[in-house]
């Protein structure tokens, strides 16, 4: 059934609010990703409104089908043939959201490793069930993964065939795809002649434009109080606001909470970094380096440089938050008291 369009905002997992203005936004829910995407449109009548959804609905559903790693898609084609040490023949466009991957895993230094998919799958991150209580996995098999240390760097593609020689890739686009979607869905909304809109893929964004003369406001949640928020942002014109956290999937075994972002470096979940705040104009730069700074510890800064981010919030596991200064002119901490510290990017 086609979503309907709803002349006004909902609260979802990031507050956004109109700041005082008199006219209001039409949103549509739909789900993908297995999770519910909100798309709120500013400016529009009805009809065109309603148009637009089938778009949107055909976007994220062609990126959900491409690239889901367990079910079968494109992406799990591919994963079976590099298993096999065989090549396979791609997509142009299929290409260049690899290559892509590439770019920014290697930006990252390969804290965001989208070849570490055989990782994920040793924790049980590649199912549906990955919320369930289990042991984690037995460190000679982490160290077996380790020695084969699989980067994007081990993909080759040549005229749209794609091959590795290291039998330890699998590809997983996990801390990636959603930013993809949600690019593709804007683009989608520009062709539309839409200019002022938000895609919110599971309190992930991208907004263009503005909500009358206001800017939008986005809420973050707070990493350890359970519907609280840590700080608000304002945003206008087309920026990108994406969050990664130990809060978003995790499974506890034996009194031990174990988060799904991994460390490629040693193999086991990151812990330094609870959540991590970016702000840029792709969505698909801001998912990937979000969850590349929760793996960099206390060397985001010099990550997120590299990666070529200046819009960086993000809590410690001490509970102490840290921001670049261009993130602190735009954020707005729910706790008047709470004092960041601010950190320079090289």
């Amino acid at each position: 059934m086609k979503p309907l369009f709803i002349p006004f905002l909902l609260i979802t997992s990031l507050l956004v609010t109109a700041c005082g203005d008199s006219e209001r936004a039409r949103q549509a829910k739909f789900y993908a990703f297995g999770t519910e995407i909100d798309v709120s449109l500013y400016g529009v009548d009805a009809e065109t409104a309603d148009k637009t959804i089938d778009v949107l609905e055909q976007a994220f559903n062609n990126v959900n089908d491409t690239w889901h790693a367990w079910q079968p898609s494109t992406l799990t084609r591919i994963n079976e043939a590099i298993a096999a040490g065989e090549t396979v023949e791609i997509k142009p466009e299929v290409a260049a959201v690899i290559e892509e991957a590439a770019l920014y895993a290697h930006d990252s230094q390969h804290l965001f490793n989208p070849a570490a998919g055989k990782l994920f799958e040793m924790w049980g991150y590649h199912q549906d069930n990955w919320f369930e209580s289990r042991p984690p996995p037995a460190q000679a098999q982490i160290d077996e993964w380790l020695a084969a240390a699989p980067t994007m760097d081990d993909i080759h593609i040549d005229n749209n065939v794609l091959s590795s020689d290291n039998p330890m890739v699998k590809l997983g686009f996990g801390g990636f795809a959603k930013g993809t979607a949600v690019d593709a869905a804007i683009t989608a909304l520009k062709q539309q002649g839409i200019e002022n809109a938000i895609i919110n893929i599971g309190g992930d964004l991208r907004a263009i434009g503005s909500h009358g003369d206001r800017p939008w406001r986005i809420g973050i949640r707070h990493p350890r109080k359970e519907g609280g928020m840590l700080a608000s942002v304002a945003i206008q014109g087309d920026e990108s606001v994406f969050t990664s956290g130990d809060y978003e999937r995790f499974f506890t075994y034996e009194g031990t909470r174990y988060p799904h972002i991994l460390d490629p470096r040693t193999g086991q979940p990151a812990r330094d970094n609870i959540s991590v705040t970016v702000i840029h104009e792709q969505a698909a730069r801001a998912d990937a380096a979000a969850t590349a700074l929760v793996v960099a510890g206390d060397e985001w800064p010099r990550i997120a440089a590299s990666l070529g981010i200046d819009h960086v919030m993000l809590m410690r596991a001490d509970g102490q938050i840290e921001m670049t200064a261009a993130m602190a002119e735009q954020v707005r901490l729910s706790d008047p008291n709470q004092t960041p510290l601010i950190r320079q990017v090289p």
